[in-house]
């Protein structure tokens, strides 16, 4: 069958519905994905779908291709995609949620869930091409059944989270798929719940839900204002990721939520090791030594972060973009809904809750900022940067490749030291820069043709010197780079 490459992105598989992603590639994703899974052993799938107009037809397309692969499929119907996790983790070992997460309303996708993993990289162009030459095995034996998970999905929580006091806090879910269940699981736990915006409708019409943009934060910021609530949270389109505001208006970003998770955690599991990706604060490193636990930095990516996760044992795993992996009480997949209530547990044991979150240490920063680049470009920038960074911000030594070893002040592993100027390079993941006060990192996106870049200073001369470092470097080797904010 014809498809567009560009679909098959590193950690899922993601386009805009009709012009590259309709029915007829989700029925050819079903044949593929269920030939992969019975072949390792696995016969049973469960599919749920997000709020998106697009993703009854598309969950329809998927399951009529995995019945012909010869899989019983369990419909689990609209669900957040850690909903789908947790089926996947309670029914079955197996599962795919038709989602386009933060991306824009035209957009839909599918992330995997095989044999208890989820799959990225090679394994994902694996079904591309299974899917391009057809050659999916198909036989008899499929079936599909309804089931509703959402009770037993709160029972777990509940279950396992005890606030030592309430909460009155704000939800504003961007009318993405956790509207229909992260309100109702808050006030299970004993919370007064101010909704915003829980009717799920893939319009969006309020404004886009991806709490990692602080324009999507504003509606919630007005209503703690006006409501005298404690606290806000706020939801992805899909529901995986967190977003934190305090009653005076301060976004609590995915790297301060970890200081506070890890001391949580690390409190049960000492001596642990937690992991965070490459585009965290330079804060959070010392922060999760000072509690007692081993920091370790890592690829971006949640499926490359689930599977380290899994390989060192880690209990606690956590993304800039907003992604938090308890494997502590939990399964090990990102999922807001539990991460918000970890949160207020933690929270319920203080009488002023944004006091704890306000004292977490904190930085001067960029957002993150996008170069837009050709096409195999941003890779190839990459290495030509790690080339040159030595040279630049090591002296002479370490350009000849006799560098000092060390270790980054942000826990990364590989990293390179020069006691001369203070700089640390680390290149597990493009080109991160750590400085005694503060960092610089330009890497690939692995999902579209841009550079992703993110600059943080302790003091605000500080930023703007690594700020101005880190674009000499890159224009040294990309003349033409135009930085613009992220665009999703």
């Amino acid at each position: 069958m014809q498809l567009n490459a560009s679909i098959f992105k590193a950690y899922d598989i993601r386009g805009v519905v009709p012009s590259t992603l309709n029915e007829s590639v989700a029925e050819g994703l079903g044949k593929a994905f269920g030939s992969a899974a019975r072949a390792a052993g696995e016969s049973v799938v469960v599919v749920g779908r997000d709020g998106r107009l697009s993703g009854p037809s598309l969950s329809a397309a998927l399951i009529k291709g995995l019945v012909a692969a010869g899989i019983q499929v369990i419909d689990v119907g609209m669900v957040t995609t850690p909903m789908l996790y947790f089926a996947a983790h309670t029914l079955c070992r197996s599962g795919i949620q038709v989602t386009g997460s933060h991306n824009p309303k035209d957009y839909n996708g599918f992330k995997m869930v095989l044999g208890g993993r989820a799959i990225y990289g090679d394994e994902i162009q694996g079904l591309r091409r299974t899917m391009e030459a057809e050659s999916w095995s198909l036989t008899a034996g499929g079936s599909v059944r309804q089931v509703n998970i959402e009770a037993d999905y709160q029972a777990r929580i509940v279950g396992d989270i005890k606030l030592a006091r309430p909460f009155k806090i704000v939800v504003d879910s961007g009318n993405g798929i956790a509207g229909a269940t992260a309100p109702g699981i808050f006030r299970a736990l004993g919370c007064e719940v101010i909704e915003l915006f829980s009717e799920v409708d893939g319009n969006f019409p309020n404004h886009h839900p991806d709490p990692s943009k602080p324009e999507n934060l504003r509606d919630l910021m007005a209503a703690l204002k006006t409501t005298g609530a404690e606290l806000g949270l706020a939801f992805d389109g899909d529901g995986d990721r967190l977003g934190i505001v305090t009653n005076d208006g301060n976004n609590i970003y995915p790297d301060r939520q970890m200081m506070l998770f890890a001391q949580d955690v690390l409190s049960r599991v000492p001596g642990a090791t937690i992991l965070f990706d490459v585009k965290c604060s330079q804060r959070l490193a010392p922060a999760i030594a000072a509690a007692g636990g081993v920091p370790l930095m890592y690829k971006t990516g949640h499926s490359l972060v689930k599977a380290k996760m899994k390989e060192i044992d880690s209990p606690l795993g956590g993304e800039m973009s907003g992604h938090i992996f308890f494997k502590e009480r939990w399964y090990g997949f990102d999922d807001g809904t539990y991460a918000g209530c970890r949160l207020l547990e933690i929270l319920s044991k203080h009488p002023d809750g944004n006091a704890v979150l306000n004292a977490l240490p904190t930085s001067f920063s960029t957002p993150e900022l996008n170069v837009a680049c050709d096409e195999g470009e941003p890779h190839r920038v990459t290495l030509e940067l790690q080339a040159k960074a030595a040279a630049v911000f090591c002296g002479d030594a370490a350009a000849q490749g006799r560098p000092k070893q060390g270790t980054a002040p942000s826990g990364g592993s590989g990293a390179r030291e020069a006691a001369s100027v203070g700089a640390v390079i680390s290149d597990i993941d493009g080109l991160r820069v750590d400085w005694p006060d503060g960092f610089g990192l330009v890497r690939a996106s692995n999902t579209t043709p841009v550079l992703v870049l993110r600059f943080e200073g302790q003091t605000p001369e500080a930023l703007h010197r690594i700020e101005s470092a880190m674009m000499a470097l890159l224009r040294s080797v990309k003349p033409d780079a135009q930085v613009a904010a992220a665009a999703h």
